[in-house]
């Protein structure tokens, strides 16, 4: 790994905009983790980045952990599986974008047939508690997500002078909890290193005596809870995987590592929501403490009014304009008492004059950007509460767009708001 841009902190030197072109033209930054709750457009971020990347000549991977497929429609891609596959069309100077989607399954098998001989491995593959526990498993996802990112990453530098990406861009999964990533390979190793599975790993390790009375008594007591069956499953997949633990928890270890490194930036990716800013913000906090180096955060779908007009001046002229036509009483009819009922009958045609279509649409137009501009004011004090809070974090903050984006084009927009956001 290269030294530490001067962009990436780890928990920041100083606040100001995110320059997100500078932060992907470092050659010395090699993954880039887009992190954060769901919702927020982490996978439009992700691809965007990747294919911004691609565009000033690195050659770049993109993995998604998302399973709604997204990134594949935007990347003009008719499927995206577990292999990468490369984005045609994309890329300058050099550079190349292959995009790929996580397959949780897929993964888990791998690294069985990898770290296992062929009879064990077969032999794994069969067991229906593996099976549950390749595809079902709470937190196999995420652990899966950073097994495959070890493995791009080992693969990318396999050859050193012609690697096969300069860049890999992850977009985590759409976790309840933003922490769930990281913990996912602790998690998973505490599991299969726990007190039960080693428990029901002895009678293939140990002795004869640990075929206990004492023993007997546990595994009978198991197999009154879960089934005889179930059981056996369990002790014959335990038994078949010993050989496989120690790896999980090395490579599970490597990989924590690896996300430390100064090679790595990881981009927490918010919505300038209450609700989403507080979960970035504890976000920011856990890398903080795993010393995890924090490049920035993403606010994405920032309001913007389209005019550049003070609201009240707004609100004050749409008032005028509903005054004119008849639509709301003048304020010296209010306040006599007296409203519309009591005004002098007027000439129709004048009246019909005064409450012109066009007044109407203007006035509605007025209001529609009233509604925006304090829509706007509100995330910017959300924003801003952000800030005060981590004052050394840097932030880019991308507009929101009139439609969803689904294409290359609007992807390449996205990056173009990002880098923007420094200028």
């Amino acid at each position: 790994m290269t030294p530490s841009s001067t962009v990436r902190t780890a928990g920041g030197r100083a606040s100001g905009p995110l320059d997100v072109d500078a932060l992907l033209a470092d050659p010395g930054l090699e993954i880039v983790v887009c992190c954060g709750s769901g919702g927020v457009g982490k996978t439009t971020t992700s691809a965007a980045l990747a294919l911004r990347a691609a565009s000033q000549g690195r050659r770049v991977c993109v993995l998604t952990i998302d399973p709604a497929r997204r990134l594949a429609q935007s990347l003009g891609l008719t499927e995206l599986d577990n292999t990468p596959r490369p984005v045609d069309g994309v890329g300058a100077d050099g550079g190349s974008l292959d995009a790929m989607m996580l397959d949780m399954k897929r993964t888990f098998d791998e690294v069985v047939e990898a770290h296992a001989s062929p009879q064990k491995a077969a032999q794994i593959l069969a067991n229906p508690f593996y099976q549950a526990l390749s595809s079902s498993f709470a937190g196999t996802q995420e652990y899966m997500a950073m097994e495959k990112l070890g493995q791009l990453h080992a693969e990318a530098i396999a050859d050193a002078e012609h690697p096969r990406w300069d860049l890999i861009v992850v977009d985590t999964p759409p976790s309840r909890s933003a922490l769930d990533f990281l913990d996912a390979p602790e998690r998973l190793a505490s599991l299969l290193d726990g007190r039960l599975l080693r428990l029901l790993l002895a009678p293939a390790r140990g002795p004869a005596r640990l075929f206990s009375a004492g023993f007997g008594m546990v595994t009978s007591a198991l197999g009154k809870v879960l089934g005889a069956q179930v059981l056996r499953d369990v002790q014959t997949f335990v038994s078949a995987f010993d050989a496989l633990f120690g790896g999980f928890r090395a490579r599970a270890e490597a990989t924590f590592a690896l996300l430390q490194d100064s090679g790595t930036a990881f981009l927490v990716i918010a919505a300038p929501e209450r609700d989403a800013m507080r979960e970035a913000s504890y976000f920011v906090d856990r890398l903080s403490q795993d010393r995890m180096p924090l490049a920035g955060l993403v606010v994405n779908r920032m309001t913007t009014p389209r005019a550049d007009l003070d609201p009240d001046d707004a609100l004050a002229a749409a008032r005028v304009l509903r005054r004119t036509n008849g639509s709301e009483p003048a304020p010296d009819a209010e306040a006599n008492g007296r409203g519309d009922d009591a005004r002098e009958p007027e000439d129709p045609a004048i009246v019909r004059r005064r409450r012109g279509a066009n007044d109407d649409v203007v006035a509605a137009l007025l209001d529609v950007h009233v509604e925006q501009a304090r829509i706007c004011a509100r995330e910017r004090r959300t924003v801003r509460g952000f800030t005060q809070a981590h004052p050394r974090v840097r932030v880019a903050e991308v507009p929101s767009l009139p439609t969803d984006v689904h294409d290359l084009a609007g992807l390449r927009r996205v990056g173009e708001l990002l880098a923007a956001s420094t200028r």
